[in-house]
């Protein structure tokens, strides 16, 4: 979870009111057209180098601060810099978009964004202060050896501040350079380059202002037999690059480990992967620069480390450097936890391994009297993309329904590649609990299906157990063309499948939802990413179909990212991670709107609220700060009342509470571990102990 938090500043131009009039017998009338949306500048950072491209987004914006998706101005960029390289004039789609400008001048120097027949006012920027271009950095380099009298290849450079002006230099001498990005660079090497074995400095110059030349990184070129000699692989990535112990596939769904390396890695028709420096069965994986192996269920039984290389037969040939592979004690990166109704059982979704095919879900017993958890065995699959399965951004999240008969977890897919029919869409696990054990066993999988079931963040379950609804669309900020919506489900009472009702507009970046315990309304925070606030929308429940009807939205503080009702349902709370406060409402029973009632701040980045089932204590997960802030509800205005912090391990990702309300848990997503605490009668938490997850 641990996004940048950007901060959007406004800078309003105020346009008169429109004035409608005329002459005395003139018959003239004038209308002077009132702007409905103002621009707001979003910057990644205030500090960049000259001639390094800066991006930022321009959104048109209400005077509540939320995105006008029906703007269709055309958006005009202009700087304080002359110089600077300006992008043409676009339109924004759904009243966002992003541009880019080259700042060649240093110094402080504004953004301003103004719409070119003046439908919006303008926009500036706070100051971006422009730098000298630094001097580069050379890391590495892929390949950084191979035979000579091969044939020639592309060179790969990482490193650090590279420029699109950044030159390769090969024995001093300056090669046309492709930039990539900012640590990586690429150039082509000729076979005149590698015709006889030696070396060769490597170094990257960038231009003034600044700049300079970096330090050198050597390429060797070693002896070989001509064209016919095999060359020496190198590997950058392992996919996935770790696994829960006692999984019985490495990849959730079989025992293919991907060895990847550069362009040209190296490869050969007798490459071999090798595992702790055994062959393993190896196949080509339909790609120029990646190798499929056979990774046995023994192999992953253990917790350990394992070291993967790739062999090449002679003549030439050689091993490769190494790549170490984890077999993690239990899943890594927890974003979530829930408790079963019973209190017997409880269950973290875990976001899964870097290169991963998903993410897990670890399961628990609890002993009802000391609140200790106890490990069911290997955690659960989640059949479905996580966090850093290309690049999504959230997990996910896990919910068990109110019978504790059914566990929902979201897998939030890829914002990148959203949009086709597979699992980059995201998805929703659906699991029966076994009642005597705990165990999660699959129902199947929703697969999504944009612009419906697409980006899912989060799942909520109403009293009754007969609807689900799933807030979708969460994007973190990056892709701001993807639908945001709430999906309404049936759920089938004997097998907890979920039949689609339809979907209803939410407002931007929906990341959290939850239903009130009388079964009327639900609630979905927006965060709104970039914006100076987010909001609430707020739904009524058809108690016959499951249908929500929007009643309207409520501004929350900046950053909102978790919702949670108080038990009695008169209340609900949301964390605002980027203003580090709790926003507090009350709810009219009859309409379900809310009204707010105040702030109360919290520590650092808060990502979780629950609450005790007598609604009398309030705990938030704080995921920058690393602790968890302990409250007081009041039982007649909803307002908390601060009664200290209790730490976590490294970034408490969410909190639940026990139905007894004599016990809570908090997951730490860098840790990989929970945190298991009981409560005592005044509110405040004991750390009872840790597990992994």
């Amino acid at each position: 979870m641990g996004i940048m938090r950007s901060k959007t500043i406004i800078a309003l131009r105020l346009i008169g009111l429109g004035l409608l009039g005329g002459c005395s017998g003139g018959g003239n009338t004038a209308l002077t057209t009132v702007p409905t949306a103002h621009l707001g500048i979003t910057l990644p950072a205030t500090i960049v180098a000259a001639s390094a491209p800066f991006t930022f987004t321009v959104k048109a914006l209400d005077a509540t601060g939320a995105v006008v998706p029906t703007y269709t101005g055309t958006v005009h960029i202009t700087t304080s810099d002359t110089a600077a390289k300006l992008p043409a004039n676009a339109t924004l789609a759904q009243g966002v978009g992003t541009f880019t400008v080259t700042f060649n001048t240093l110094g402080n120097q504004t953004i301003t964004a103004s719409d070119t027949v003046g439908d919006a006012s303008s926009g500036t920027s706070p100051a971006v202060s422009v730098q000298p271009i630094p001097v580069p950095t050379i890391k590495s380099l892929s390949p950084a050896t191979t035979v000579s009298g091969g044939a020639g290849f592309t060179l790969i450079v990482y490193g650090s501040n590279f420029l699109p002006s950044s030159v390769v230099q090969w024995n001093g001498s300056n090669r046309s350079t492709t930039f990539v990005s900012t640590g990586q660079l690429t150039t082509q090497i000729t076979a005149a380059d590698i015709a006889k074995a030696g070396t060769a400095p490597v170094t990257v110059f960038n231009p003034a202002p600044g700049g300079g030349s970096s330090n050198s990184s050597t390429f060797t070129i070693t002896t070989g037999g001509g064209s016919g000699s095999n060359p020496v692989p190198t590997i950058i990535a392992l996919a996935p690059s770790c696994v829960p112990a006692g999984e019985q596939f490495i990849n959730a769904i079989n025992d293919q480990l991907t060895v990847i390396g550069p362009n040209p890695p190296g490869f050969v028709g007798g490459s071999v992967v090798r595992w702790n420096g055994s062959d393993r069965a190896t196949t080509g994986n339909g790609s120029v620069n990646g190798l499929t192996a056979q990774i046995s269920a023994s192999d992953i039984a253990k917790a350990g480390t394992a070291a993967v290389t790739v062999f090449n037969p002679a003549p030439g040939g050689g091993s490769s450097n190494s790549l170490t592979f984890t077999i993690t004690p239990g899943a890594v990166d927890p974003q979530s936890i829930a408790v079963d109704r019973t209190g017997k059982f409880a269950y973290v979704m875990n976001a899964g391994c870097s290169g991963g095919n998903g993410g897990y879900v670890s399961m628990y017993t609890i002993n009802p009297t000391t609140g200790a958890l106890a490990s069911i065995g290997p955690p659960a699959w989640t059949y479905g993309y996580g966090v850093d399965y290309g690049s999504g951004v959230y997990a996910g999240s896990v919910t068990v329904d109110p019978v504790g008969k059914f566990a929902y977890v979201t897998n939030s897919g890829d914002v990148y590649d959203y949009g086709l029919t597979d699992g980059a869409n995201g998805s929703v696990a659906i699991y029966t609990i076994d009642a005597t054990t705990g165990a999660l066993a699959s129902a199947g999988t929703i697969n999504g299906n944009c612009p419906g079931l697409c980006l899912p963040s989060s799942v909520a379950v109403d009293p009754s157990g007969k609807f689900a609804y799933v807030a979708n669309g969460y994007a973190g900020g990056f892709i701001n063309s993807v639908p945001f919506n709430v999906a309404m489900y049936t759920i089938n009472a004997t097998t907890g499948a979920l039949t689609s009702i339809g979907t209803i507009a939410t407002g931007t970046d929906p990341t959290s939802i939850a239903a009130d315990p009388s079964g009327k309304f639900v609630y979905v925070v927006n965060e709104n990413m970039g914006a100076a606030a987010g909001n609430v929308s707020t739904y009524a429940i058809n108690a016959t179909t499951g249908a929500l009807a929007s009643i309207g939205t409520i501004a929350a503080g900046t950053g909102p990212v978790s919702i949670a009702v108080d038990p009695s349902g008169k209340f609900v709370y949301v964390t605002n991670s980027g203003s580090n406060d709790v926003s507090m409402y009350t709810i009219n029973a009859t309409t379900g709107a809310l009204k707010s009632s105040g702030t109360i701040s919290t520590g650092k980045d808060p990502v979780s609220v629950a609450m005790d089932p007598a609604g009398k204590f309030a705990y938030v997960a704080n995921y920058g700060s690393n602790d968890v802030s302990m409250y007081t509800i009041s039982a007649t205005t909803g307002a908390l009342t601060s009664i200290g912090t209790i730490a976590a391990e490294s970034n408490p990702s969410s909190v639940a509470v026990h139905p007894s309300g004599k016990f809570a848990y908090v997951s730490n997503a860098n840790s990989n571990s929970v945190s298991m605490y009981s409560i005592s009668s005044i509110g405040t938490l004991t750390l009872i102990g840790t597990i992994g997850t």
